[in-house]
This record gives C-alpha cells, structure tokens and sequence, in this order.
C-alpha cells in the first residue's frame, strides 16, 4: 500500500472528524451497533470474501489489534518496515466500519484491496456475511475475559468521541451485563463463535493465552495460516508485537485517528494491556454481582477464561 494511501487515509478522517459527533445505537436483528453501520449493513451482509481472505473477530477491546499486526507480520515474514506501509485499518480493513465522507468505509477499502485479504470484524457470528462461511475462509477468533474486557471497553468509549457516551462506572457494568453496548452483549459474541469453532474451523484464541505465552499463540496462528517461518522470526514478531513496541508504533497505536475523534488525552488506544486490571476498578459488592450474574449466562458453557495470571 502506497504512501498516497495512507496520507489519503489520514486526510480523510481530519477533513471530516468535524461532523463526528456519539453516534446513536440502532439495533440490526437485535444487536445494537452505531446508526451509520447499521444503515449500512445490508450492504456489509451482501459481501461475498475471497476464498483466501482471512477474518479476525473479536468482542471490541479483545487483542484485536494486537493479533491483526501478528498476522501482518506473520504474513510478511516478520519485515516491519513493510508492516508499516499504512496505518492497520488500511492494511487490515475493518467490515463494517462506516464513517462520514470523505473517509472511506471498511467495504470501500476492501475494494481496493486484492485478495488475499487480512479483515476486522466485531460482528457476532451470526452477523458475519455468510459468504465467509461458504467459501470456507480462515476465521481468527481471540476471546478476552469479561471483567478485564469490560474495563478496557470502559475506558475506549470514553476517549472514542464517536461511540456512545458510557457515563459513570457503577452505570457502565450493567450496561455490559444487559449487553446494551455498541456490538451487544459479550457473553452471547464469544458463546457464538465458541459454539461454531469446530464446523466452521475457527481458530478460537484467548487474550490471557497471548499475554501468558505469546510465543506459542504466534505458533499456533502461524501453523494455522499454513505458513512455516524460522524461529528467528518467530521471536522477531514476538518482539515487535509486544505490547511495548506496539504502543510506540505509529501504524498500529491509533495515534493517526484526530483528537476530536480519539481523544487520546482522555484515556491511550493502548492503554496497559494486562491481565486482571479489573481488580483497579471493581468494588468487591461489583464483583460479587457481576459473578453471579456471568454463572447464570454462561453456566450452558465451559469456555475455560482467567481472570488473573
């Protein structure tokens, strides 16, 4: 991707993050997403993937970016300087991503992308176009435990001008219970995809895995992808993909999104990246509750989580 685009990227979010304002939720078959994606999302259903398109999916705040530069680098034999041709959204569209003009939607990019493709998604499974599923194409799920997502997320749709506003904390955790948050509810988004990993040959990773062994999550995505690369390079995307490195990287920390649309002073796109920062934030009545209520959405599954390392 050339520079031009990048710039072209770039520009376009500047010229128009004035007509960027917290975008209504609407919901689309019962989850609720911003209006401008739902608005669009009939044509978000209609796209049909290059059979050698890989998805990246997760619950927003999960590792999403973190695993869209693992297998940027993955697929690039580890070079960084490539992996920094353009900003991650360019290099890894998002699907249903659609902003006001003159920005580009995540289905325009794609356009002018070929295949083989690396594409975002938050959509829960059954939102995902089926074309992904009939063409029989790679899917990378990465699932975060609730409690560290929950506060990741909090803190997100406070600096992220566009998303609705989350009010206080003590409000924000039972809208995350009630599943009223842009992309719905997190319990049903990874029971979903956990359910259909193995007929539809979901790699289905876990945040808590990556950060206690990145070494071994890379391997595992590597041999997943069908590719073999020397432990030399290995250790290089494990390197670069650290949560360190990343934060410093203009190509992937977000830092090329407008103040009026991310507002990076409010709280980092990257902000710690830890395992069990929930503790920082739940009042021990909060937590309480908050199990309780999890044992009762999740007791029909056994998706092996950890909230602490």
């Amino acid at each position: 991707m050339s520079e031009d685009k990048e710039l072209s990227f770039s520009d376009a979010i500047k010229k128009a993050s004035s007509s960027f304002t917290r975008f209504p939720l609407i919901p689309v078959k019962g989850i609720p997403l911003m209006n401008h994606i739902t608005n669009n999302y009939d044509a978000v259903a209609a796209f049909c993937p290059d059979p050698s398109d890989l998805l990246i999916a997760t619950y927003p705040k999960a590792g999403t970016t973190w695993t869209q530069e693992i297998v940027d680098l993955l697929l690039h034999n580890g070079d960084a300087e490539i992996c920094k041709r353009a900003p991650i959204p360019v290099r890894s569209p998002f699907l249903e991503i659609c902003s006001p003009p003159p920005i580009p939607s995540g289905l325009d990019l794609l356009k002018k992308t070929d295949p083989p493709r690396i594409i975002k998604t938050h959509l829960p499974f059954q939102l995902v176009p089926t074309g992904f599923w009939e063409n029989k194409c790679k899917v990378i799920y990465v699932a975060r435990n609730a409690k560290d997502n929950l506060v990741s997320y909090f803190h997100f749709d406070q600096m992220n001008l566009t998303q609705p506003d989350p009010g206080p904390w003590e409000g924000y955790i039972h809208k995350f219970m009630r599943g009223e948050l842009a992309w719905g509810s997190w319990y049903d988004h990874v029971k979903g995809y956990w359910k259909e990993q193995e007929k539809r040959n979901i790699l289905y990773l876990f945040y808590e895995d990556m950060k206690a062994n990145p070494r071994r999550e890379v391997e595992r995505i590597m041999r997943y992808l069908d590719l073999s690369l020397s432990d030399d390079v290995i250790s290089r995307i494990v390197e670069l993909t650290s949560f360190k490195k990343m934060k410093e990287n203009p190509m992937a920390n977000y830092t090329f999104i407008p103040h009026p649309v991310f507002d990076q002073s409010i709280s980092a796109f990257m902000r710690k990246g830890e395992v069990g920062d929930w503790k920082n934030y739940f009042t021990p009545e909060q937590s309480a509750e908050f199990d309780e209520d999890y044992e009762k959405k999740m007791k029909n599954v056994n998706i092996p989580f950890r909230t602490q390392l």
